[in-house]
């Protein structure tokens, strides 16, 4: 099958990263030295999800960056990620060795709800900052008081869904809506603030769920098709959400569209519109708050040249057509700026004030507009996104930069 092929090719590569090698004139702090720190994460490098491995290759590359210039407060970040294979029982048993063995200072840009979640009371009860992660969960930015040391970095899931729940109901009016989202926290928010979103102003004919352990969605696909639904809601990973392409489109099946901006990157929807003849892939909605280094418009981009640069320079042949990287220097360069924040008497202590204060306007990563603001009541770092639309071979913004409060 074509789609395997291609998405197997996609998919493969593995990431390389190593300890510091002296550890002598540590500090008190964990994984800090007075010429290191020592970071550490869980991605799946392996497994059904490996879509979101550059997110970890882009991070490292920044952090090289950095390192080559000087690094932070005289100190070189190294940044050791451990492959969880994207199952969270693999996330609990790598991050007490990252923990408990390498002694890292912090937790940084781990991928995955259901995987932070498993892992979050163990991190809180010893006081190890777990910033930045992958997650847009209500149930991670909301419980701050519980969970201080844990915070997430994408948008609001519930605010997501809710966003597009308010576009249908002002251009989609009436429409029936057909819904594929991933049996778990992140699925379950998203259609949450769908519904809340609607207002009444449509109706919601099918849902259907897939666990990530499921070969494919084809048997959802069909019964979503035959419930009559107009417009289809694929809140799905990218394994997922190409699937749902696929399939949809092999049924002569062509609704509205709207897809999770976990699964929009460009190397993913190219794979999706190849293999459905660009039917099932034109017209999309979805929204973004990254700059998108693919576009031929912002070739003379600041953000989007410094990119390039770094990857090639640092990447190991990544390919920077995988946006995913792109995402993972953003998220790198917000840590950066709290490590910086947090001073040259670096403590886990110091780095969570610094995380809960941040006000960057000058991360060259994000759109116009979007900002990465925190504070302790306020573990959303970003709450701003720009619609967007796939139309022919990329996205187009929509609109004026919204609110993704949920």
């Amino acid at each position: 099958m074509k789609l395997l092929t291609v998405f197997g090719a996609f998919l493969c590569g593995t990431l390389a990263l190593s300890l510091p090698g002296a550890l002598a004139g540590r500090t008190s702090t964990p994984g800090v030295t007075p010429n290191s720190i020592l970071l550490g994460g869980t991605a799946p490098l392996t497994g059904p999800e490996t879509a979101y491995a550059p997110v970890a290759r882009g991070a490292q590359a920044y952090f090289e960056y950095v390192n080559a210039h000087g690094g932070v407060n005289k100190r070189k970040i190294t940044y050791k990620v451990v492959d969880d294979a994207y199952d969270p029982s693999k996330t609990i048993q790598a991050t007490r060795e990252l923990v408990q063995q390498d002694k890292v200072f912090a937790i940084f840009n781990s991928i995955g709800t259901e995987h932070v979640l498993a892992v979050r009371p163990y991190l809180n009860q010893l006081g190890v900052p777990q910033l930045f992660v992958g997650s847009g969960a209500t149930v991670i930015g909301n419980q701050h008081g519980r969970y201080r040391w844990t915070m997430g970095y994408l948008p609001s899931f519930v605010g997501e869904g809710a966003v597009y729940g308010r576009y249908i109901a002002k251009r989609l009016r009436g429409t029936k809506i057909g819904v594929l989202y991933e049996n778990s926290e992140y699925g379950n928010e998203l259609l949450r603030g769908l519904k809340a979103g609607l207002r009444g102003k449509a109706r919601i004919v099918s849902t259907q769920t897939y666990d990530v352990t499921d070969p494919d969605v084809q048997t959802q696909i069909g019964r979503l098709k035959a419930s009559g639904a107009k417009t289809f809601m694929i809140f799905a990973l990218p394994k997922q959400a190409l699937q749902s392409f696929v399939f949809s489109h092999k049924l002569g099946w062509h609704p509205h569209v709207f897809i999770s901006s976990v699964s929009i990157d460009p190397a993913v929807m190219q794979i999706a519109r190849l293999n459905t003849e660009g039917k099932s892939t034109n017209g999309a909605i979805s929204f973004a708050f990254l700059k998108d280094p693919t576009d031929p418009r912002l070739a003379k981009d600041r953000g989007v040249r410094l990119y390039k640069s770094i990857l090639k320079r640092h990447g190991r042949g990544a390919d920077p057509k995988q946006v995913a990287h792109f995402y993972g220097m953003a998220v790198a360069f917000t840590m950066v700026d709290a490590l910086r924040r947090a001073g040259r008497n670096l403590t886990r202590a110091s780095l969570l004030r610094a995380a809960t204060h941040l006000r960057e306007r000058n991360n060259p990563f994000l759109r116009s507009g979007i900002t990465v603001r925190t504070s302790p009541t306020d573990y959303y770092p970003i709450d701003r996104v720009q619609l967007q639309r796939y139309r022919k071979t990329r996205w187009l913004p929509v609109g004026r930069v919204v609110s993704v409060r949920g």
